[in-house]
């Protein structure tokens, strides 16, 4: 019989590569997705007819018991959160209930349910914030930098917590930002691949921008996902790190992305103190060496393979 795997965030980013993943490996995939007056399938249209969802919400502990008693997963993928930095300062409470005591429900429901499966939890490189070295690794202190990273924090810690007190087999991949052609709008990466082909294409003039001399470790999200389903396969249930280990600027980013289209960013590019963050975070880089020892994992896309495949998608995106 096929593996069961439910992943809450399904039509995210991650949600639909991890699903994509998932089915290619024989497995019947639950996804959760909550009653929206927009529904937003965008990213897993070609998947439609190959998953089954099931309507639940992380705020409603209920509905979540009435999932898991319906999917009867052996591989819970928690991913969904209100996931975007900038909007946590905007509603604190509200990042705080989906992604801190969204997973207390979550993990709470599978030790009700089905304490016997697998549960993974979406930790992020945010939680190290102010960071007390670098690069991070599994052990490096969290000093979180915002609402969000905070939210993150406790589910990280919760995580832990139910694995340590009730014997469930949970981890956590603290991932460092991962990118692809199905990043959100909101996002800087997807905000300069967007503007390139816009600019390009002739169809904008300029792109605005906070924070240039910003640095992250980007990675591409299909091979992270690869990361979760291997920590679910592991005997023993353990945290990692999941990063390229190289830090790139967001200058980095727009001169490969412009220079990949024949243009020079300083022609294109302004700043706005609008898009600066009131707390930034320091240097994320991550020692995702751990990972490549237990798990055998390592990236396979680079830093540049990657932007010039996230601007090539939207090129073809606004070309047609």
């Amino acid at each position: 019989m096929a593996t069961r795997a439910l992943i809450t965030g399904i039509t995210g980013q991650d949600g639909s590569y991890l699903a994509e993943y998932l089915l290619d490996k024989g497995y019947e995939v639950y996804g959760m997705v909550r009653r929206s007056s927009t529904e937003t399938f965008g990213r897993i249209a070609h998947l439609l007819d190959r998953i089954t969802f099931i309507q639940a919400d992380l705020l409603d502990q209920a509905s979540l018991v009435k999932a898991l008693d319906e999917a009867s997963p052996q591989e819970i993928y928690n991913l969904a959160a209100q996931s975007f930095v900038p909007t946590s300062w905007n509603q604190p409470v509200l990042t705080g209930e989906f992604t801190a005591l969204g997973v207390t429900r979550m993990l709470d429901a599978m030790r009700q349910v089905c304490p016997e499966a697998k549960f993974y939890q979406a930790s992020s490189s945010e939680m190290f914030g102010k960071v007390r070295e670098v690069p991070q690794n599994e052990l490096t202190p969290f000093h979180p930098r915002s609402p969000y990273a905070v939210a993150k924090t406790y589910g990280h810690h919760l995580t832990v917590n139910y694995r340590e007190s009730y014997g469930l087999f949970a981890v956590s991949g603290i991932l460092f930002n991962h990118e692809s052609p199905r990043r959100g709008h909101e996002f800087v990466t997807r905000k300069i691949s967007d503007g390139v082909a816009r600019i390009k294409l002739g169809l904008a003039g300029e792109l605005t921008l906070g924070n240039l001399d910003s640095q992250r470790d980007w990675g591409y999200a299909g091979d992270y996902v690869r990361a979760m389903h291997m920590m679910l396969q592991l005997p023993e249930p353990d945290d990692f790190v999941i990063a390229t280990g190289r830090t790139h600027s967001v200058r980095d980013f727009l001169e490969i992305a412009f220079g990949h289209v024949g243009l020079r960013y300083e022609d294109h590019v302004g700043q706005d103190p609008r898009f600066m963050r009131p707390a930034e975070v320091d240097q994320l880089i991550g020692d995702s060496g751990k990972a490549k020892r237990v798990l055998g994992w390592e990236p396979t896309v680079t830093f540049e393979e990657l932007v010039v495949m996230m601007v090539d998608a939207d090129l073809a995106l606004l070309g047609d």
